[in-house]
């Protein structure tokens, strides 16, 4: 099945000229696997990262389906828009259930769509694959039975830029940890809040100095009160996490007050779009930092096991040629990278050792799934936390990298182990930013 007229639509603005089809079913002696396929392809999130997820994803289905599906099933995706509006889906979550008789659901962008619907999901008893959404709050405590995500987690982001900080201020910016001051600001969903969260647990575990932690409306349409707070308290260093349009008014309002800073981290989201921070600020562009799941593109292959460095290359090159892109946001591989994970090792050993792909086959083969470091495009492993633990569902091995933008390319600058440049600390003179 194809999208839907309004879907196609809202694909053709968002991509230009390319619209994104998805694979229609042939006829094969095995019925069809139906996947209910949820991002955002209008509103705020679409252009923060949502859209470039779902190309990720259909080019995973594309890829199996040409390879004879799984099992010898197609993979027939069912796509709907969820708007950048919670209540839309959750609504298109129980329609592709209750009305389309999809098999299981999968995508997701944003968390403040992914916390609810992985508890109404779960509650129903039908699978969900979580592709994208970071938030620990879909998993901590909940103890959930049916819904599994390999992607990082919010948590794991706030230790991340924190954990850089404390490797590096002394060295960069000659500043020990201890007299570092720190902004947090983000966005008030169970994103931003779950990521500031961390940020604050782990900062203030370093010794770090935390002069301000606010959150804000991802909708609001002026953050000048909250620049001049930050203008008063004066950090070293700015944390911030945030989606699309509230990171570009951030950022213009910056520069029109004169707010200046040593460092900016951001976390994902709409800090993973070079471009369009590119498109809005320039040069001035440079240098940011963004803690995020890999761009596996970004990788040695050598590094990964073997065959892995081929499958980025070809997803790099269709998703060029889908969308006329010179860059490959993260999100992509994000989409790409759960899905192939699911695709390969998840839903064959459901059919092979566990009957099908009934939501109980699925869960069953899930916690089985015991994938090495090294063994995705993204560099980390798999394996879910068991039942009854805290994190229930959740991918024990993941993990987020830093990078650093400049000059429009992307450097990986943490951890050392893999990282492809020394990280730029402090901004350098002429920046607009740069203290």
């Amino acid at each position: 099945m194809t999208f839907t007229t309004s879907v196609r639509r809202a694909a053709a603005t968002v991509l230009g000229t390319a619209v994104l089809v998805l694979p229609l079913a042939t006829a094969q002696a095995a019925e069809p696997i139906r996947i209910g396929v949820i991002y955002d392809f209008t509103g705020p999130f679409a252009a923060g990262g949502s859209t470039a997820a779902a190309v990720g994803t259909e080019i995973a289905v594309e890829l199996i389906n040409e390879r004879g599906g799984v099992g010898g099933h197609k993979i027939v995706t069912i796509v709907a828009d969820a708007q950048s509006k919670a209540e839309v889906a959750i609504n298109e979550a129980t329609r592709l259930l209750d009305q389309e008789k999809v098999d299981l659901l999968m995508g997701v962008y944003s968390s403040a769509h992914c916390v609810p619907m992985a508890q109404k999901v779960d509650a129903q008893k039908k699978f969900l694959w979580a592709n994208v959404c970071v938030s620990s709050a879909v998993f901590k405590d909940k103890n959930l039975k049916y819904v599994f995500r390999g992607q990082v987690h919010s948590d794991q982001f706030g230790w991340a830029s924190c954990t850089f900080l404390n490797e590096y201020s002394k060295a960069k910016l000659g500043i020990e940890p201890k007299d570092l001051k720190v902004a947090i600001i983000h966005e008030d969903g169970p994103y931003g809040s779950g990521v500031a969260s961390g940020n604050e647990e782990n900062c203030k575990k370093y010794g770090m100095q935390i002069v301000q932690n606010e959150g804000y409306s991802a909708t609001a349409p002026d953050l000048s009160s909250l620049v001049t707070k930050l203008r008063r308290a004066q950090p070293d260093v700015i944390l911030h996490t945030g989606y699309n349009p509230d990171i570009t008014l951030f950022l213009r309002q910056a520069k029109e007050q004169g707010l200046k800073w040593r460092a900016l981290i951001g976390h994902g989201a709409g800090y993973g779009q070079i471009d369009k921070l590119k498109a809005a600020f320039g040069k001035d562009s440079d240098y940011i930092f963004n803690v995020d799941p890999v761009a596996a593109q970004l990788l040695d292959p050598k590094t990964l096991a073997s065959g892995l460095g081929d499958l980025t290359a070809e997803m790099v090159k269709r998703y060029k040629a889908k969308t006329g892109a010179t860059e490959v946001p993260p999100h992509t591989s994000m989409g790409f990278n759960q899905s192939w994970i699911f695709f390969t090792d998840v839903l064959p050993r459901a059919i092979a050792k566990h009957g099908g792909y009934s939501p109980d086959a699925l869960r069953l083969s899930a916690l089985e799934t015991d994938i090495p470091v090294g063994g995705t495009i993204q560099g980390y492993g798999v394996k879910f936390d068991p039942p009854g633990s805290k994190m229930a569902g959740q991918n024990s091995r993941s993990s987020p990298v830093v990078m650093q933008y400049v000059d429009g390319q992307t450097k990986i600058v943490w951890p050392t182990a893999i990282q492809t440049m020394d990280p730029v600390m402090p901004l350098p003179a002429g920046n607009s930013y740069a203290r």
